[in-house]
């Protein structure tokens, strides 16, 4: 999401390039007023007007210097690239190998909150026969299995917020 505030008297030069028009859903909270503004070829971004901040205005990105920060710096740099016609590169943050196990996690917290066993998640997972192969004691799909729902509850727990960052580098 994108912070934007009216830009200082002492930068300002032109309009902004942001266009009421191409608003398509708003949202007023104590904190600002939510905005989903399209971008074209099927994009859109996140905005936050705050305080006195008005599409119509020279407006001004607010970027917080905290660890979200070059998150923040991706998401302007992508609405700018948007807003000047340019191409807007793919913001996938989750490889399909991500989005397997994040979904195996919700189904096998699910699971458990049902009350089905570790085997009986991981026949559904990963498949029976595929299960009945190995003793279940010692199985690599039992320790998977249990690590999946160990996983999901954490990412219930207020995990979820990292798939929203990108991921770096150490």
């Amino acid at each position: 999401m994108v912070l934007l505030a009216p830009s200082p008297s002492s930068v300002r030069s032109k309009p902004s390039l942001l266009s009421v028009s191409n608003v398509t859903e708003g949202q007023a909270s104590e904190r600002g007023v939510f905005v989903r503004h399209a971008l074209g070829g099927g994009e859109t971004a996140n905005l936050l007007f705050l305080a006195d901040a008005v599409a119509d205005q020279p407006l001004a990105a607010l970027i917080p210097l905290d660890v979200d920060a070059p998150d923040r710096l991706h998401s302007v740099s992508r609405l700018m690239r948007g807003l000047l016609g340019r191409t807007i590169p793919s913001d996938a943050r989750l490889t399909p190998q991500r989005r397997r196990r994040l979904r195996n996690m919700l189904q096998a917290v699910d699971g458990r909150a049902n009350g089905a066993s570790y085997r009986e998640i991981a026949e559904v997972l990963f498949g029976k026969d595929r299960v009945a192969t190995e003793a279940w004691k010692t199985s690599a799909l039992r320790d998977a299995t249990m690590d999946l729902v160990k996983d999901g509850l954490a990412m219930i727990a207020g995990g979820y917020r990292a798939l929203l960052r990108h991921r770096r580098r150490s």
